[in-house]
């Protein structure tokens, strides 16, 4: 295990109805003057957005209002948001919604108090400020609600990339389960799938005697492989949305990555998919991950052994791989690039992008160090 630091201040307040003690919240956090950033849908619909702006009101909170949030969200909102932010002396965002919100959110908050284009965060400037965050979780999947990161897709280009800081991780998150249980089964499915991307972009280490966060990981995988399949089948089972929301909360606090080195290259590649298909995010790691962990297998058999077994309850690398892309495709998601609406004409582009774009070097690392033909190998493997 290496020396680490964590830090995770976060309050949580999860449970049925917690979404009206949003106004108290902001309010013991500090906030007066707030941005509510959302999406619009069934936010708008369900009647969760008047609930929330009620708790504000009744907490004599002022509040201004910016919708429009598309899943992964775009910088042009973003701008708009910091503009907003500026000319109403906003002190506290609150994003309601899913991950795409509050990322939106975290990018406002970084952005708003800074001099240059917010832009400069997600190519790698540190945030050292941000005005503060809090979130009413409506989806379990990115785990937004309890980290300091934040992707936002730039319009010029196209290029989804992230950035991270403590200075963006929320002040309070809300978390109540029956938020999700009117979502559709394949959006479901796509959280579900983004959870354990975040556990096995953990779990994909070269650091040694990890036992701890290991078996954290673990636990939570089978947690989603045993839940997982309950909402799909009903999406009103409270407490499967309620185990389902606090993994996915618990797969992206870092409590399970920390003393140890992560991958992430999984995210990287498909980032790129959803940049240019516009799909969910989900969906594309679905048709990403196994394809990237045959690839890489061989780099350390011994640790995809150990999921297969300690997960999947089989013994081969190979068969844990195909254990889990069975789980995925029984949830309803795609396996193949061209499910996506992709096909092999857009794979130079994909690399290039992927390897080049944005001021990168030609390789994206973690788990294993990948060149421009090992990217090209893996997109054509998804066909």
């Amino acid at each position: 295990m290496e020396n680490f630091t964590f830090y995770s201040p976060t309050k949580f307040v999860f449970g049925k109805g917690t979404e009206s003690e949003a106004g108290s919240l902001v309010k013991a956090f500090g906030g007066s003057k707030v941005l509510i950033h959302y999406g619009g849908g069934s936010v708008v619909r369900s009647g969760l957005l008047d609930r929330v702006k009620k708790s504000l009101d009744e907490a004599g909170v002022s509040y201004t209002e910016l919708g429009g949030v598309k899943p992964n969200p775009r910088s042009g909102l973003v701008y708009e948001g910091i503009e907003i932010c500026r000319q109403n002396d906003i002190d506290f965002i609150l994003a309601v919604g899913g991950g795409s919100a509050i990322d939106s959110s975290k990018a406002i908050a970084a952005g708003t108090l800074y001099d240059g284009d917010f832009w400069d965060f997600y190519c790698g400037k540190p945030i050292e400020r941000a005005l503060p965050v809090g979130t009413v979780l409506t989806i379990a999947a990115a785990g937004s609600e309890g980290s300091g990161d934040s992707v936002i897709t730039k319009e010029e280009g196209m290029y989804k990339r992230g950035a991270g800081s403590e200075a963006i991780r929320p002040r309070f998150s809300i978390l109540n389960p029956e938020l999700t249980t009117t979502l559709p089964p394949y959006q479901t499915a796509c959280g579900i799938t983004d959870i354990m991307a975040h556990l096995y972009e953990r779990y994909l280490t070269n650091s040694k005697d990890v036992e701890v966060t290991d078996r954290l990981i673990e636990a939570l995988l089978i947690t989603m492989k045993n839940e997982g399949p309950k909402v799909i089948a009903d999406p009103l089972d409270y407490q499967a949305r309620a185990n389902i929301m606090w993994a996915g909360t618990m797969a992206h606090t870092n409590s399970c990555g920390v003393g140890r080195s992560q991958d992430w290259n999984s995210h990287n590649i498909e980032h790129e998919l959803s940049a240019l298909y516009d799909c969910a995010h989900g969906a594309g790691l679905a048709v990403t991950m196994p394809v990237v962990f045959k690839y890489v297998m061989d780099h350390d058999k011994k640790r995809f052994e150990q999921a297969a077994q300690r997960v999947w309850g089989v013994e081969t690398a190979e068969e844990g791989i195909e254990a889990f892309r069975s789980f995925l495709t029984s949830i309803g998601m795609p396996s193949t690039l061209g499910e996506l609406g992709g096909s092999r004409e857009d794979i130079p582009t994909l690399v290039k992008n992927l390897c080049y774009g944005d001021g990168r070097d030609g390789t994206i690392s973690g788990f294993v160090t990948l060149n421009e033909d090992d990217c090209t190998r893996i997109y054509q493997m998804m066909l």
